[in-house]
């Protein structure tokens, strides 16, 4: 039997669109899950070899759920990344007009990506949330909802019709999916990776957010998601959810991640990947000082003055 990845379904969402851009799907099983939890739990049970879900979107920032899944429970790594473009269609049942759309329903991610044209166009529907955008399509195929907000590709899939297309408020949308697995170590870098990880700090205080930042800002590292998400110690606590361009085997990001180990309560490191958005060959040179020749030459300096050979 071929290994299996789990994604976020049911057939007909973005999410598997997204997953079979990987070459690697040609010799797997793609099993859909009703939820991102449970997509990530078969990977954590052994069930699944890995899972493909959403994990941040260009209109609203982090999916919440993916990133609290990762923050919390046995500890997952993320190895892939996938960026898609993102339109909608509104699906709805054979015959149906938009003056019959009283209710509509999706992913809560859609939701900020169409509510302009929601309130431009259907001003008196009540939104209903949906596990998926491919689970409020089949809720519209079994009449519970008049209208749903998917992709198009998934109006065949459950006998609906496209009434409106190319749906979205933000010019160029994308939703960024990741792949993850159990912890390994992390495949070799390419010249254009990311580096995901979690920071629980040790107490607040003031500039306790700058320390953690500083540990990237003085090591030259550009940072490209930053997120807060509350831990449930109460009202005020939080961890940051964060990704920065580097590999865990750059010199400058690995000093920086022990550096965090020694000022933070807790680092989760969730995984060093190549990024999606950029080729390795196009990929700029490290920031002056910054190169891993740089810092070898900077320790050989250091232990030649140790050895009062300066």
């Amino acid at each position: 039997m071929p290994a299996s990845y789990a994604y976020l379904g049911p057939e007909g969402t973005f999410t598997e669109v997204a997953l079979r851009t990987l070459p690697e799907t040609a010799t797997r099983e793609l099993v859909p899950y009703v939820s991102v939890q449970s997509a990530l739990d078969a990977v954590r049970s052994g069930e699944a070899e890995a899972a493909f879900v959403p994990i941040e979107n260009s209109v609203e920032g982090g999916i919440t759920t993916t990133l609290d899944e990762l923050v919390a429970g046995e500890p997952l790594m993320i190895y892939r990344e996938v960026l898609l473009s993102i339109t909608f269609a509104l699906l709805v049942r054979p015959g149906t007009k938009l003056a019959d759309v009283k209710t509509v329903s999706a992913h809560p991610a859609a939701q900020p990506q169409v509510r302009n044209w929601l309130r431009a166009n259907l001003p008196d529907a009540t939104w209903e949330s949906a596990a998926s955008n491919a689970d409020a399509a089949r809720l519209v195929q079994e009449g519970r909802y008049d209208a749903a907000f998917a992709g198009e590709f998934a109006a065949a899939r459950y006998g609906l019709q496209a009434l409106e297309t190319g749906i979205h408020d933000a010019e160029n949308a994308q939703t960024r999916f990741v792949l993850v697995g159990r912890p390994a170590r992390p495949a070799a870098p390419t010249g254009a990776d990311k580096t995901s990880v979690v920071l629980w700090q040790r107490d607040d205080h003031p500039g306790g957010l700058r320390d953690l930042l500083g540990e990237f800002a003085s090591r030259g590292i550009n940072l490209m998601l930053l997120q807060s998400r509350p831990t449930g110690a109460g009202i005020g606590n939080y961890c940051f959810c964060i990704d920065a361009e580097g590999h865990i085997s750059d010199r400058r990001m690995a000093e920086a991640l022990m550096g965090l180990k020694r000022i933070c309560l807790q680092v989760r490191f969730l995984g060093s990947y190549p990024r999606a958005d950029i080729r390795p060959d196009a990929a700029g040179p490290a920031r002056e000082g910054t190169s891993d020749e740089e810092f070898m030459a900077a320790a050989d300096w250091v232990a030649r003055c140790q050895d009062g050979r300066f």
